[in-house]
């Protein structure tokens, strides 16, 4: 097994090291990585899974906010090898590597919704994403309408993005320890989107206002955006809450009220 080598683990970060040698080749095994492919690895740590894809690679990008990890990667691979975006990665423009990027990682759970989000920003440039996360929030991802985990991230995700739970991973696989379990899941850009709103900005307000207050129904939280004449229009029910909604639902009803007129 990997260890820490010495290195303290930062909350801030979200630091928990991956050090199950099995998970690590599970991971690269998913990923199937071949020489010429640009991958991306967020949050590389301590080289758990940056070595065996290097392995796999003639070179890989990493994206890291941790000084030492950063002075540590560096001297472990040359550049020609490794190319290390140092920084936060929620500011990094993953687009400018190129089209069909292949994005890896054992991501910081504390930004994980924002960093999904901002991946799916730039869908269009890659290829796929195999990523750690904490169990619960692969469940949202994954959920289908009707379903409790079902939410605004399932919807907007699932938008963009064909996924898959792929395996679970228990807290001991990791240096510290979490309190949670993690999953890994892949998401694959969907070639044409299968159902495109017409404004992208009004769809993902509509969303997010739709799941404001999951307890309430769409009568109550859509207030001021669709009324109840609008919803049966569409064949909706007003008295339905968000999480019963499929995503060609959010996509016609947000068509609905961003139409003109």
């Amino acid at each position: 097994m990997p260890g820490r080598q010495g290195h303290v683990a930062r909350k801030r970060f979200g630091q928990n090291f991956l050090v199950d040698d099995g998970v690590i080749a599970a991971i690269v095994a998913a990923v199937a990585p071949r020489r010429s492919d640009t991958v991306i690895e967020i949050g590389p740590g301590l080289g758990a899974l940056t070595a065996p894809l290097l392995d796999r690679l003639d070179h890989l990008h990493v994206a890291e906010i941790d000084r030492d990890l950063i002075a540590r990667l560096r001297r472990q691979w040359p550049p020609d090898r490794l190319t290390v975006h140092e920084g936060d990665v929620l500011e990094l423009d993953v687009s400018a590597l190129g089209n069909g990027l292949r994005v890896v990682g054992n991501l910081p759970y504390n930004i994980s919704s924002p960093l999904l989000f901002h991946l799916a920003g730039h869908a269009a440039h890659i290829r796929d994403i195999h990523v750690m996360l904490q169990k619960e929030v692969v469940e949202r991802i994954v959920a289908a309408p009707g379903d409790s985990a079902f939410s605004r991230l399932s919807v907007m995700l699932q938008y963009r993005f064909a996924m898959e739970l792929l395996f679970e991973v228990p807290p001991e696989a990791f240096d510290p320890a979490p309190q949670v379990d993690s999953a890994v899941v892949r998401l694959i850009p969907h070639a044409a989107l299968p159902h495109p709103a017409r404004d992208e900005a009004v769809f993902a307000r509509v969303v997010s206002q739709a799941f404001s207050q999951r307890r309430k129904t769409l009568r109550n939280t859509l207030k001021g955006v669709a009324d109840a004449a609008l919803l049966e229009r569409l064949g909706i029910d007003p008295g339905a809450r968000a999480q019963e909604l499929s995503v060609a639902d959010f996509v016609r009803l947000a068509d609905a009220v961003g139409a003109p007129g």
